[in-house]
Protein backbone atom coordinates (compact mmCIF):
# COMPACT_ATOMS: atom_id res chain seq x y z
CA UNK A 1 0.00 0.00 0.00
CA UNK A 2 1.06 3.58 -0.54
CA UNK A 3 1.36 6.06 2.30
CA UNK A 4 2.29 9.70 2.73
CA UNK A 5 4.33 10.65 5.79
CA UNK A 6 4.59 14.27 6.87
CA UNK A 7 7.58 14.85 9.13
CA UNK A 8 8.15 18.24 10.76
CA UNK A 9 11.57 18.88 12.31
CA UNK A 10 12.14 21.80 14.68
CA UNK A 11 14.80 22.86 17.15
CA UNK A 12 14.49 21.85 20.78
CA UNK A 13 14.03 24.72 23.24
CA UNK A 14 17.32 26.37 24.18
CA UNK A 15 19.01 25.86 20.81
CA UNK A 16 19.98 28.86 18.72
CA UNK A 17 17.71 29.60 15.76
CA UNK A 18 19.53 32.33 13.79
CA UNK A 19 17.12 32.13 10.84
CA UNK A 20 14.13 32.53 13.15
CA UNK A 21 15.80 35.41 15.02
CA UNK A 22 16.60 37.23 11.76
CA UNK A 23 13.06 36.71 10.48
CA UNK A 24 11.58 38.01 13.75
CA UNK A 25 13.79 41.11 13.63
CA UNK A 26 12.86 41.85 10.02
CA UNK A 27 9.15 41.39 10.71
CA UNK A 28 9.42 43.82 13.61
CA UNK A 29 11.17 46.32 11.32
CA UNK A 30 8.20 45.98 8.96
CA UNK A 31 5.88 46.95 11.83
CA UNK A 32 4.54 43.55 12.90
CA UNK A 33 4.17 42.94 16.64
CA UNK A 34 6.08 39.65 16.57
CA UNK A 35 7.31 38.04 19.79
CA UNK A 36 9.39 35.26 18.24
CA UNK A 37 9.75 33.20 15.08
CA UNK A 38 10.81 29.56 15.06
CA UNK A 39 11.90 27.92 11.82
CA UNK A 40 11.16 24.27 11.09
CA UNK A 41 11.51 21.94 8.13
CA UNK A 42 8.65 19.89 6.74
CA UNK A 43 9.26 16.74 4.73
CA UNK A 44 6.61 14.89 2.74
CA UNK A 45 7.68 11.32 2.02
CA UNK A 46 5.68 9.01 -0.22
CA UNK A 47 6.43 5.40 0.63
CA UNK A 48 5.18 1.86 0.33
CA UNK A 49 4.50 -0.36 3.32
CA UNK A 50 2.40 -3.39 4.18
CA UNK A 51 0.38 -1.50 6.82
CA UNK A 52 -0.10 1.87 8.48
CA UNK A 53 1.87 0.62 11.47
CA UNK A 54 4.83 -0.32 9.24
CA UNK A 55 4.65 3.03 7.42
CA UNK A 56 4.79 4.87 10.76
CA UNK A 57 7.76 2.74 11.84
CA UNK A 58 9.60 3.50 8.59
CA UNK A 59 8.93 7.24 8.96
CA UNK A 60 10.20 7.11 12.55
CA UNK A 61 13.37 5.33 11.43
CA UNK A 62 13.95 7.86 8.61
CA UNK A 63 13.57 10.70 11.10
CA UNK A 64 16.02 9.20 13.60
CA UNK A 65 18.60 8.16 10.99
CA UNK A 66 18.65 11.17 8.69
CA UNK A 67 16.01 13.89 8.92
CA UNK A 68 16.44 14.96 12.56
CA UNK A 69 19.41 15.30 14.86
CA UNK A 70 18.17 13.86 18.19
CA UNK A 71 20.62 16.06 20.10
CA UNK A 72 19.06 19.32 18.93
CA UNK A 73 15.81 18.52 17.09
CA UNK A 74 12.27 17.52 17.92
CA UNK A 75 10.08 15.98 15.25
CA UNK A 76 6.46 15.02 14.68
CA UNK A 77 5.18 12.45 12.22
CA UNK A 78 1.78 12.12 10.58
CA UNK A 79 1.11 9.20 8.22
CA UNK A 80 -1.91 8.72 6.02
CA UNK A 81 -2.86 6.22 3.35
CA UNK A 82 -2.73 7.57 -0.19
CA UNK A 83 -5.79 7.01 -2.29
Amino acid sequence: MKYRAKIEVSLKPGHSDPEGETTARLLKELGYAVQAVNVSKAYTVNLEAASLKEAKAKAEEMSRRLLANPTKDNYTITVEEQK
